[in-house]
């Protein structure tokens, strides 16, 4: 898949996580986000091919399979920031990354951290980018998560 897609699927699944903070889907959490990964895109005229569209259920099921880790996560990296405080579309894009720093093993550190920083660029706030890059690499090192040198 295409870095260009796969931008594509992380700006997906940062709009299914905000939508899902901002007003909870009742019932079944795992079938009513994949029918929101499956149908935003069409709703909201994206430009998301089936294989970005697949990288984003992946990437929606890894933040939402357990959303208190997730939380604990970015709550024990962050300081001097509750995460209720945080702006919500900075809690989303951190809870995207750390649901794939968790889950997602095949995707180097240092993309995931440089992908939600753009996110963070695009959507978030002038101080985003840098909240979100500090947040990351505290919680990969709390994981343990590191890139293998070159």
């Amino acid at each position: 898949m295409s870095l260009g897609s796969r931008r594509k699927a992380r700006a997906l699944a940062l709009q299914v996580l905000y939508a899902q903070d901002l007003a909870p889907v009742a019932g079944e959490g795992g079938d009513k986000l994949d029918h929101a990964v499956a149908t935003y895109g069409d709703r909201f005229e994206l430009d998301v091919d089936p294989e970005a569209r697949e990288f984003a259920q992946v990437l929606v099921r890894a933040a939402s399979v357990d959303p208190a880790a997730v939380d604990a996560a970015i709550t024990a990296a962050s300081r001097n920031w509750r995460l209720e405080r945080m702006a919500r579309v900075d809690r989303n894009i951190l809870r995207l990354a750390v649901g794939e720093l968790q889950h997602v093993h095949d995707t180097p550190v240092k993309v995931v951290i440089n992908e939600a920083v753009e996110l963070a660029k695009r959507f978030g706030t002038a101080e985003s980018p840098a909240f979100v890059n500090g947040v990351l690499d505290r919680v990969a090192h709390g994981l343990g998560r590191r890139d293998p040198e070159p």
